[in-house]
C-alpha cells in the first residue's frame, strides 16, 4: 500500500479539521503545536529508518493526537482516537495499522506509557520542547491556556514548582531524544531551580509557630535590629542564612547537572567505540589475510577504540569510601554525614545521633555541607579530566588512523 499519498491526505484533513474548529482558550494545543509534533516525530522516525508502514503510523499519530481537545478536553486522547479511527477506515486502512495509530496516540496520555518503539517516538516527539530552547516561551503558552481552561489564574511560583517536579521526574525515552535533548533540557530545569531560588531569597522572614495550650499561633520574625536588655545595644545575624542555603543548593545542584552531563558524554563515547570495535573485530580482522597494508592503521584504530572506552568507563567508574566513622570524627566534627559513602556501613543509631549531633551543631552543619560541596568538586574534577583524556584520545587517534588507512590504500 502507498502510505506518502495518504499521509498527504492525512496532514490536509487535520489542517481542515483546526480551520473548521476554534476555540479561544487552546492557545497551546493548536495548529502549530500539532505542526511542531509532526516535524519532531519525523526527525526521530527518520533517525530510525523506519518502514513505510511504521513511518505512517507515527506522523498520522501526531497529526491526529490532539485533534479531540475540540470536544474533551480532559479525555481529548479517546476522542482523537475517534476521529483518526473514522478518517483511517473510510480510506479502506487495514485493522492492524489503525490499532498501532490508536495505540500511539494513547501512549500520549499523561503520564506518558509507551509499550514499543514508535509509541515511545511519539511520546517523545510530543515533548520535543522540554529539550529545546523553545522551552520557555511555549511554556508561557500552555501556563496560558491552563489559566482560559481552568478559568483563574496560576500563581507563577506554583507553576514553576510544577514544571521544577514535572522535568525532574521526566525521561526521554528513545536513545536519539535522551542524547540530543537531555542537555538543553537540564539547563532549562536549572534556570527555574535558579529563578526559584531567587523567589525564595526575596520572600518574606521566616514565620514562627507558638503554641498557646489551647492553639498554635503563627508570628512573623522581625528583621528590624532590637536592644538587648543591658545596654541597648543591636542585635543582627551574623550571616544571612536563606542566602547561605541558596547557595549551597545552587551550588549542588550545578554539580549534579555537570555530573549527569559528563555521564552522558562518556556513555556517547562508550556507544560509539563500541560499534568501532564490533565493526573492526566482526568485519576487518578476517580480511586482514587478504589486506596485509591495513594491519598497522587497523590496529592502531582498534587501540584507540579501546583506550578511549577505558578513560571513558573510568571516568564513570563509582569510588565507594569504606563507610565507617567514628565518636572521634563525630566530636572533631571531621566526617561528612551529608554523603552515603561516610556511613553505609554504620548501625542506625550511630548515624542518628550523628546527625542529631551536626543539626544541634551550626558549625559542624555548615562545615560538613562545605566539605561535601569540596568533595563533589574534586570527584567532577576527576571525572572531567579523565572525560577530556578520552575525546583527546579518540580525537586525535582518529584522524591518524584514518591518515594511516588513506597511506595504506595508496601503497
Amino acid at each position: 500500500m502507498k502510505f506518502q499519498p495518504l499521509l498527504e491526505q492525512v496532514k490536509q484533513y487535520v489542517i481542515s479539521y483546526f480551520d473548521v474548529h476554534h476555540d479561544s482558550d487552546l492557545i497551546y494545543h493548536n495548529l502549530r503545536h500539532t505542526k511542531d509534533v509532526v516535524a519532531a516525530a519525523t526527525q526521530i522516525a527518520n533517525h530510525y529508518q523506519l518502514s513505510d508502514e511504521d513511518f505512517f503510523v507515527v506522523i498520522s499519530s501526531a497529526w491526529f493526537h490532539d485533534t479531540g481537545y475540540f470536544t474533551d478536553k480532559k479525555d481529548h486522547e479517546a476522542k482523537s482516537v475517534g476521529i483518526a479511527t473514522h478518517f483511517l477506515k473510510q480510506h479502506k486502512i487495514e485493522q492492524p495499522v489503525i490499532d498501532k495509530v490508536e495505540g500511539c496516540i494513547i501512549a500520549t496520555k499523561m503520564p506518558q506509557s509507551p509499550a514499543n518503539l514508535l509509541q515511545q517516538i511519539i511520546c517523545d516527539a510530543d515533548l520535543f520542547h522540554l529539550g529545546t530552547d523553545d522551552f520557555r516561551d511555549k511554556n508561557k503558552l500552555l501556563r496560558k491556556e491552563m489559566e482560559a481552561i481552568k478559568k483563574h489564574d496560576i500563581d507563577k511560583d506554583e507553576w514553576r514548582n510544577y514544571n521544577i517536579q514535572f522535568l525532574q521526574g521526566h525521561e526521554y525515552y528513545t536513545d536519539y531524544c535522551r542524547l540530543l535533548l537531555n542537555d538543553q533540557k537540564q539547563k532549562n530545569l536549572q534556570k527555574l531551580i535558579e529563578k526559584q531560588a531567587d523567589v525564595e531569597v526575596r520572600e518574606t522572614p521566616d514565620l514562627h509557630t507558638t503554641d498557646t495550650g489551647s492553639g498554635t499561633i503563627i508570628t512573623q520574625e522581625k528583621d528590624k535590629d532590637h536592644d538587648d536588655d543591658h545596654g541597648g545595644k543591636k542585635h543582627k545575624s551574623d550571616r544571612p542564612d536563606r542566602g547561605i542555603e541558596t547557595m549551597f543548593r545552587i551550588s549542588s545542584s550545578n554539580h549534579q547537572r555537570l555530573s549527569d552531563m559528563a555521564d552522558n558524554k562518556a556513555h556517547i563515547m562508550i556507544t560509539v567505540n563500541s560499534i568501532i570495535l564490533s565493526a573492526i573485530i566482526s568485519l576487518v580482522l578476517r580480511k586482514l589475510d587478504e589486506h596485509s597494508n591495513l594491519l598497522i592503521p587497523t590496529f592502531m584504530l582498534l587501540s584507540v577504540s579501546l583506550a578511549t572506552m577505558i578513560f571513558s568507563i573510568l571516568s564513570t567508574r563509582p569510588s565507594i569510601p569504606p563507610g565507617l566513622f567514628t565518636k572521634e570524627d563525630i566530636e572533631n566534627k571531621k566526617v561528612n554525614l551529608l554523603f552515603f559513602g561516610n556511613f553505609y556501613r554504620m548501625s542506625y543509631d550511630d548515624y542518628s545521633d550523628g546527625m542529631e549531633k551536626m543539626m544541634d551543631d551550626r558549625e559542624f552543619l555548615y562545615g560538613s555541607l562545605i566539605r561535601d560541596n569540596y568533595s563533589q568538586g574534586v570527584v567532577l574534577g576527576k571525572k572531567y579530566r579523565l572525560l577530556r583524556a578520552s575525546y583527546n584520545i579518540f580525537m586525535f587517534g582518529l584522524i591518524i588512523s584514518v591518515v594511516a588507512f588513506i597511506i595504506s590504500s595508496l601503497l
